[in-house]
Parts: structure tokens; C-alpha cells; sequence
């Protein structure tokens, strides 16, 4: 190969590298796309490449020492089309990445905005509830920030607490079921008035086994009127055969009860609630729930926040 050669195929080579040094360029861009936890393999690419360009070094001081000709020509396109290809594999990968990204984030946009309308729409719901019966009205906006604040000493994870929250806004939505006559009842329940108003929560799990998005939040609903001690209803549960969130939720809802004045009797102090709560670990509560329960700064948790945006 004379030197006008000897010069085309350095250059043939040369414009290869360029190639190829693009191409780690992209690699690394990709790296930035990719989970921490799999950019190990993906530096696997980067040393394959990175051998790619010490054989296009060692052709491009190697060519001055043969004279291949036309060969040698050859060689040095061959190389060249594998490092276009290479760049081109490494640039499309990377805007793909970035495109999925960029869908990513919008679909995360898309799913946060529905979860709003679904928080919107059962917030809604506690309003209606509410607005029935006037005598409880901010109950379930304050019970709802207790429980947050109680679930959280325990180990659920952000979607299941988010769950909790939505169980605590509906936790009486069967008393949409129940009528007026019993429901506004001022006086003492009949047994059978008394029996109508314990079937609010299975009228709750009616209403709310046909929803699938909803099904996670069923527990406070349809247990929170269940007893440690097995003597709670509507079925009777025991012990660790009620779902947690809602032996959670049993306690706050004593604490609201009794910290408000209701028709029947007139708000208890924090010190009287305290100690109810404390003997009835082991009967009625679970003593575990109620043993977090006496660790909150419970005037703190009741003034941080009485609106259905808290959790």
C-alpha cells in the first residue's frame, strides 16, 4: 500500500474512531436512564466498545507496516461500517430511553392526577356523610388524621397508607343504608333499631366490594367495629383475625368519641380517655395498638390537622 493509501486508510480508521468514541459518549448518556441497580451490566456495553476501539488503534498503527491494497481498503471500510452501526445502535437507544422516560413521567403525572380525583371523590363522600348526620360532623375528618398518625408508627408502606386513609374517610358509609328513623334516633335504640344500625358494616361491604380500586380499604369499613377479644361484630373476629389497619383505626375512633361532645354524653378529659383506652388493651383493643396509641402526642395530632387532606 503506498502513502496516498497508507493516508486514506489511516483516515478510514480515524473517521472510525471518531465513531466509536461518539458511541461511549451515548453508552454513558444511556447509563443515565437505567436503574442503579443494573448499570453494572450495562458497563458491559461500554467494555466492549471500549476493546472495539483498541482494535481500531492497533489497525490504525499497524497499517503503515503491510501492503494489502485493496484488502486492506476493505478492512478499513469494514471497520468504519462497524462503528457507524455501532454509534447509530447506541444513538437510537438512547433517544428511545429518553422517550420512555419522558412517558414515564407522564404517565406518573396521568396516575397521580387520578388518584386525586379518587381522593376527591371519597372526601366527597365523607362530606355527604357528614352532612346527614350533623351531630358527628368533623368526626370523620379528625378520626381520619388520628389514624394516619397511628398507622404510621407501624410498618405499612406508602400505598397501603394510603388505603388506610381512604378506609378511615369511608368508615361509615353503611349508615348510608341505614334510615333516618334509626340513624337520627335521639332516644334509646330498640333491639331491633339496635340490630338495623350494627348491620352498617356489611352494608358498607355491599357498597364497596363492586368498586376494585376500593377493595384494599375494605377493612376499616366492614372490621372496625370488630373486638380483640372476639366480642366485637359483624362477625365476631379475634385477636389477630382483624385486619390491622382497622384494630388501628377501633382506637382512634374511641379516642374521637369520647374527646367530643355527643348526644349522650358530654366530652371526656385526654387523662379519662387515656385510661379507657389503657384498660381496654387486651379486651377490646389490641394492647400492641394501644400501646402506640399512648405514645402520641395526642393535642398535637388533633390540632395538626381536622381536613380531609390529612395523610
Amino acid at each position: 500500500m503506498g502513502i496516498p493509501g497508507l493516508a486514506l486508510h489511516h483516515l478510514i480508521i480515524a473517521i472510525g474512531l471518531v465513531f466509536l468514541l461518539a458511541s461511549i459518549y451515548q453508552s454513558r448518556k444511556i447509563g443515565e436512564y437505567i436503574p442503579s441497580a443494573l448499570r453494572s451490566r450495562w458497563s458491559v456495553i461500554n467494555a466492549l466498545i471500549g476493546f472495539f476501539v483498541l482494535g481500531y488503534m492497533a489497525e490504525f498503527f499497524s497499517g503503515d507496516r503491510h501492503s494489502l491494497g485493496l484488502v486492506g481498503y476493505v478492512v478499513g471500510l469494514v471497520y468504519l461500517g462497524g462503528a457507524v452501526f455501532v454509534f447509530l445502535v447506541m444513538r437510537l437507544s438512547r433517544l428511545a430511553m429518553r422517550q420512555i422516560r419522558h412517558d414515564e413521567h407522564k404517565i406518573t403525572k396521568m396516575n397521580q392526577e387520578l388518584w386525586d380525583a379518587y381522593e376527591s371523590t371519597i372526601e366527597g363522600w365523607g362530606r355527604a356523610l357528614e352532612l346527614r348526620d350533623r351531630e358527628t360532623e368533623g368526626h370523620t375528618r379528625r378520626v381520619c388524621t388520628m389514624t394516619m398518625a397511628l398507622a404510621e408508627r407501624f410498618d405499612f408502606t406508602p400505598g397501603q397508607l394510603r388505603y388506610i386513609k381512604f378506609g378511615s374517610l369511608l368508615h361509615d358509609i353503611g349508615k348510608m343504608a341505614v334510615p333516618d328513623v334509626v340513624l337520627m334516633n335521639e332516644g334509646p335504640l330498640s333491639e331491633a333499631e339496635k340490630m338495623e344500625m350494627m348491620r352498617h358494616p356489611d352494608y358498607a361491604r355491599q357498597m364497596l366490594s363492586g368498586i376494585n380500586f376500593l377493595l384494599p380499604a375494605l377493612d376499616i369499613p366492614y372490621c372496625h367495629h370488630e373486638r380483640w377479644d372476639g366480642s366485637g361484630y359483624p362477625r365476631g373476629l379475634k385477636g389477630e383475625e382483624i385486619p390491622l389497619a382497622a384494630r388501628i383505626f377501633a382506637v382512634a375512633d374511641v379516642w374521637d368519641a369520647l374527646a367530643h361532645d355527643r348526644r349522650y354524653h358530654k366530652a371526656w378529659s385526654v387523662e379519662d380517655i387515656c385510661d379507657h383506652i389503657r384498660c381496654g388493651g387486651g379486651s377490646r383493643f389490641d394492647p400492641q395498638v394501644v400501646a402506640q396509641f399512648l405514645k402520641l402526642d395526642l393535642c398535637g395530632v388533633e390540632q395538626a390537622g381536622c381536613s380531609f387532606d390529612a395523610g
